[in-house]
This record gives structure tokens, C-alpha cells and sequence, in this order.
């Protein structure tokens, strides 16, 4: 069975595929715009249209298959927007994932890193892979990283049913006639492990002046499930615990008859935009990202992008974007056979090219290795993208559901990397504020930027300090 993405969305360059869209009750897209046109306002620096975006990503939708000669003149076009914005340097931070616990119940089918939050239960009996760390476990980890001159810490976790926002959260959930149906909650007791509040995990990832990166829309749904508490209040208990900046992940397709297929279990569109709007007024910059390749057409990957220029236009708080390649491999989608594959690279290509153009009041595009491999990655980097993530040091989401291209990157690589394509190599703060620009002449590389960090390179500076008397380590290097 193919993905169900549109014609002109799929295949290799120039290729032709089938299209299932019909099967899920989506029209294949066409609009009253013409490819012609829609490039030429782009390289006019024209505000687009979704049915602009329409065109472009599909380079046509008149024709099946993307035409490799349009798709260069959409990336050619991107990339000279991204110089004109952003000029030519490529920035990158030193981070760490620390996602706090697999287990959820939402049953996503996009997704294959969370585990049943049944088998977490002190007598489930259940054998899993998965794991909950308490706060105390959470802040060890990163006063490991600080110590390898990490400056950021990025968490995004399953939906446990006995994390709450805090013990006033935990009473008013504990008090419901039937909690675990009426709104996911178990209390902590039920489990192997307690997670803590949302507040724990905050104040202990907080620490050593690292900027925290956390609480995805999901989440802060989660936090607040049960209560009439607004986006924006509970955003401002979490920053007050140490919350620094929040990822708009949890977006996928922000279409609902999209998220009515890969996540019938998750926050609705309206819902996401709320908690994103929460959080930027309680003062936390906020990421936008978009998980395409599954069973979405090219036109609502451009109302996806209409959803975050929107945002923006009344935020001004979006720093980033960031495409994310659905990866299939180990995932319900795949195992139902509802897709065959994720996205082809020409797809990939477009839509980092087509997001520059469109967004045209984001200022940062991202390539990820992750997702894409090192070669293709930096070929993103000449499609309109600017940023090329970060070290990450652990990488779990991803990893499991079937990525192959690793979980570290260290500043050497950077550097290498990106200078081979022409560009300027930049170590930069979480929130784009603060960059240092690096000479590929001096020496090895490590962070600078970050409370503890003096220039060694990470693992080295991991190795050097598990040598000595009496340290014992353990790390995605191990």
C-alpha cells in the first residue's frame, strides 16, 4: 500500500506513485494557482498562499511526480532566500536529551517510543524496554552534561497517567469518580517508579545555569487535564520551576482529519495553537515543527505551514522550524501496512525549501542528521535550512522507530561537515541569541557557550574525567 500522499508528493525525482489519499477521504489537491506563478512570487519575496505552497511542494499539481527541473528551481529559489535572511553561517548547540519516561497511553500510531503505561504498574508483570526517571535520576544526567559543557537540555516524554503539574493537580485528579477513564490518571503508588510533578522534573533539570527546552502541547495538556487552568498559567508555574523555552513538537500534521488518522488520541489543532500561544505569553520562546511523510497530502503540509506563520505573525515568540521526516520503519502506521515507506529525499528537499520561502517571519530553518544522515542533511543545508541541530548525546524517539544515524555529533564533525560545503560553523544558544563563530584552524572543537564548557572537546572531556581516581560515568559514549 503506498502512503497515501498526494501525486506530485512522492516517489523519486521525476518519478510518478500511486496515491491512497482516497482511502482516508482526502481530495487530491489542486488550486486555482499555477507553478509559475507561485515561484515567481517567491523569488519576488511576495507573502505566499497555501495554494502557492500547494504548488510549489508538489511542483505542480497539475502533473504526477515531482519534476526534478521545477523542484531545482524551488530549491535554488530557497537558497538564496536563506542567504538574503540568514547569510551563510550554519549554527549548531551542545545539548542532551533527557526524555524522563516511555510510558503513555494516547496510542499514536506514528510513534514506537512509548510503551503501555499499563506495563509500568508495580504488578503488572509486564517485561518492556521503557523506563521512568524519577527527578532525582533526571538531574544527575545533566550535571553529567554540564560537566561536558552541555548548555542545553531537551525533554520531551510519554504521557504517564501519574504526572500531574503538581500536588494540587494530583487532589484534583485523585478526586474524580473514575480518573484513570475520565482523564489518564493513576496515582503515583500504582507504579514501579514516580515520575514526580511536572515542577519536580523542571526544578531538577534546572540546574548549573543550563537552558531547559521542555513541555511540549501535549504535555501541557496533560498538565492541566482535569482543570479549567489556562495554558498560559500552567506555562507560568513551569517557568517559575526553571522551564527556559518550549518545543512546539506534538504539531505532526496540524490538520485535524490528518491527526483523526496517525493521532485520533492527541490534542486537536485549535488546542495546540492555545498552548503554543500559552506559552509565549508567559514570556518562553517556542519552537514550530512539522512530522510529514505519512499520510497527508502536499496541501496540508501548506495549511501546516499557514497554522505556524499565523502563530508567529501574533507571537513574534517562534525561534525555529523544524521538518521532521517521518520515519516509518518500526511504527503502527507501517506494521498496519497503512504506509509503505516516509518520505523520498526530493520530498524532504522541498520541504525545507518551501518552509524558508513560506515562512517568511521565521528566521531559522532545520536540517536534521538525525533523520537524514550526514550527506543528506548538509544537501538540506543548500535548501533553504540554516541550523543543523545539535550534539544530543542520547536520542531515544528517533532510535526507535527506526533510525539509523546515530545519537551523537560532536563539535569536530560539525566543523568538518559544514565548512566542506563553503559555510560558516557557529555554536549558538538555545534561543539564537548568543553565537560564536568557530575558526576550523584551531585545533579540536568543543562548547564554549555553556556554565561549565572551556573549549574540550566533549567526550574527550568525558574520558579524561571517568580516568579519574574514584569518577564513575555512564553515557551515551559507554
Amino acid at each position: 500500500m503506498s502512503s497515501g500522499r498526494s501525486s506530485g508528493a512522492s516517489g523519486t525525482d521525476g518519478g510518478e506513485s500511486e496515491s491512497d489519499a482516497d482511502e482516508f477521504g482526502f481530495t487530491e489537491p489542486s488550486t486555482d494557482q499555477s507553478f509559475g506563478n507561485a515561484l515567481a512570487k517567491a523569488h519576488d519575496g511576495a507573502r505566499l498562499t497555501v495554494d502557492d505552497a500547494t504548488e510549489l511542494l508538489a511542483t505542480g499539481t497539475e502533473r504526477e511526480g515531482i519534476d526534478p527541473v521545477r523542484k531545482e528551481a524551488v530549491l535554488e529559489a530557497a537558497d538564496r532566500r536563506r542567504a538574503e535572511a540568514v547569510g551563510d553561517e550554519v549554527t549548531f548547540v551542545a545539548n542532551l536529551n533527557n526524555n524522563v519516561t516511555t510510558a503513555c497511553n494516547t496510542g499514536c500510531l506514528f510513534c514506537n517510543f512509548k510503551d503501555s503505561a499499563h506495563a509500568f504498574e508495580a504488578d503488572s508483570g509486564v517485561d518492556h524496554a521503557g523506563f521512568t526517571k524519577p527527578p532525582a535520576e533526571s538531574r544527575a544526567v545533566v550535571e553529567d552534561a554540564l560537566d561536558m559543557g552541555v548548555y542545553e537540555v531537551c525533554s520531551v516524554s510519554g504521557l504517564h497517567p501519574a504526572f500531574a503539574l503538581n500536588d494540587e493537580h494530583h487532589e484534583i485528579l485523585a478526586a474524580r469518580d473514575d480518573p484513570a477513564s475520565e482523564v489518564n490518571y493513576e496515582p503515583p503508588a500504582v507504579y514501579d517508579t514516580d515520575p514526580g510533578t511536572y515542577l519536580e522534573q523542571m526544578d531538577a533539570m534546572s540546574v548549573g545555569g543550563v537552558h531547559l527546552h521542555s513541555m511540549t502541547p501535549e504535555e501541557a495538556y496533560h498538565a492541566r487535564r482535569g482543570t479549567d487552568w489556562e495554558y498560559e498559567t500552567v506555562y507560568r508555574e513551569l517557568a517559575a520551576a526553571g522551564l527556559d523555552s518550549a518545543p512546539g513538537t506534538a504539531a505532526e500534521i496540524l490538520v485535524d482529519e490528518v491527526r483523526d488518522v496517525i493521532c485520533p488520541g492527541k490534542i486537536r489543532t485549535d488546542d495546540w495553537v492555545a498552548a503554543m500561544e500559552g506559552a509565549a505569553a508567559a514570556g518562553l520562546d517556542i519552537t514550530s515543527t512539522m512530522m510529514y511523510g505519512h499520510v497527508e497530502t502536499v496541501a496540508h503540509r501548506a495549511r501546516h505551514l499557514k497554522v505556524i506563520r499565523d502563530l508567529q505573525d501574533r507571537t513574534g515568540a517562534i525561534t525555529e522550524f523544524v521538518p521532521l521526516s517521518f520515519i516509518h520503519q518500526n511504527t503502527p502506521l507501517y506494521r498496519r501496512g497503512v504506509v509503505d515507506s516516509g518520505p523520498s529525499r526530493a520530498e524532504d528537499e522541498l520541504v525545507v525549501a518551501v518552509a524558508r520561502l513560506f515562512l517568511d517571519n521565521v528566521d531559522h530553518v532545520q536540517a536534521s542528521w538525525v533523520k537524514s544522515g550526514d550527506a543528506h542533511g548538509l544537501k538540506l543545508l543548500n535548501c533553504g535550512a540554516d541550523d543543523f541541530m545539535g550534539t544530543i548525546l542520547s536520542e531515544e524517539i528517533t532510535s526507535r522507530a527506526g533510525g539509523e544515524y546515530g545519537e551523537y555529533r560532536s563539535f569536530d564533525d560539525y566543523v568538518e561537515m559544514i565548512t566542506a560545503i563553503g559555510r560558516t560553523p557557529v555554536e549558538r544558544s538555545t534561543d539564537y541569541r548568543t553565537r560564536r563563530r568557530i575558526d576550523p584552524n584551531d585545533g579540536s572543537h568543543g562548547p564554549r557557550l555553556g556554565p561549565r564548557a572551556d573549549g574540550t572537546p566533549m567526550l574527550a572531556r568525558r574520558s579524561a574525567e571517568s580516568d579519574a581516581p574514584g569518577t564513575s560515568r555512564t553515557g551515551a559514549d559507554d
